[in-house]
């Protein structure tokens, strides 16, 4: 397989993160959604509206999430519509959560590794498009979040949220989600991300932004501050390559905060996910990174 091209710049502003989507020579068209986290109240290290909201308007985008499978402030409908207006995301952009009614749309995974479908929120079928725009940091259970993250867990809804940590059991209990098989739970994330990527084929594209690197994701009310400083910003057309690459460049860092960053990663088995995923053919671990 061709290597993969990642792009990378190392001064994140708004500007510069239109930049890397513009480099990527991949403009996407018809009804663009726009997948971030929109942050769980209370978190700290969560990307705000003003830093995506250029690259938001130049892509026509609207911000799409999903409902979480925990309790918080995301977990019903009625209660992120109220978050997403206090983290100001519905003060610059159009905002659809898009299981917010109705029966989940399910995406086929006939090679799956562990699950054979992902349940994801039926107003996914409004969008042509999609800009995946991920915050890269570390993750209680999945090691770190990135692309293949935002791809399957955040576009799962709150059911198939559940249904991708309770690897395929059905009406899995909150409990049945930390007592699973890391490995297992890691290769469904990375079999729910595939579909996605089917669903979108050659209309997506994939921006990771490097900074408030904290070993807590974003979906954490109570998350540690950052342990390394900002790296920069990256774009692919690849979510494999795109998050091997962060990856590499915090093991190649100089700052002594990627011990505990990495500590992190790999206690969960983070790199399992890109594995897996590579495995099921949606990217490439071999990639050329270019500087921008």
């Amino acid at each position: 397989m061709e290597k993969a091209k990642v792009y990378f710049c190392k001064e994140i502003t708004p500007e510069n993160i239109v930049k890397m989507y513009d480099v990527l020579e991949k403009p996407l068209t018809g009804k663009v959604a726009v997948k971030l986290h929109s942050g769980e109240r209370g978190n700290q290290n969560y990307i705000r509206p003003e830093m995506v909201k250029k690259i938001v308007e130049h892509v026509n985008g609207t911000v799409v999430e999903c409902n979480t499978a925990y309790e918080g402030a995301r977990d019903t409908t009625e209660k992120h519509k109220k978050l997403m207006e206090e983290h100001g995301w519905t003060k610059y952009f159009n905002v659809d959560i898009m299981d917010a009614e109705g029966e989940d749309k399910i995406l086929e995974i006939p090679n799956g590794k562990v699950i054979k479908k992902n349940y994801v929120g039926k107003n996914i079928d409004n969008y042509d498009s999609m800009l995946v725009l991920s915050h890269f940091k570390g993750h209680p259970m999945g090691g770190y979040g990135g692309a293949l993250k935002q791809l399957s867990i955040g576009v799962a809804s709150g059911k198939g949220k559940r249904y991708i940590h309770c690897v395929g059991k059905e009406n899995g209990s909150y409990d049945d989600m930390f007592k699973v098989d890391q490995l297992k739970f890691l290769e469904a994330m990375a079999d729910a991300a595939s579909s996605v990527t089917k669903k979108f084929e050659g209309n997506i594209v994939y921006i990771n932004i490097m900074c408030n690197m904290s070993v807590d994701c974003d979906c954490c009310e109570v998350a540690e501050n950052p342990c390394i400083k900002d790296i920069g910003i990256l774009s692919s057309l690849d979510p494999v390559a795109i998050d091997q690459a962060c990856i590499d460049l915090v093991k190649n860092s100089n700052d002594e905060g990627k011990e505990h960053l990495l500590e992190r990663i790999n206690s969960r088995h983070g790199i399992h996910t890109i594995e897996a995923a590579s495995d099921l053919g949606i990217g490439n671990r071999d990639y050329e990174l270019v500087e921008i």
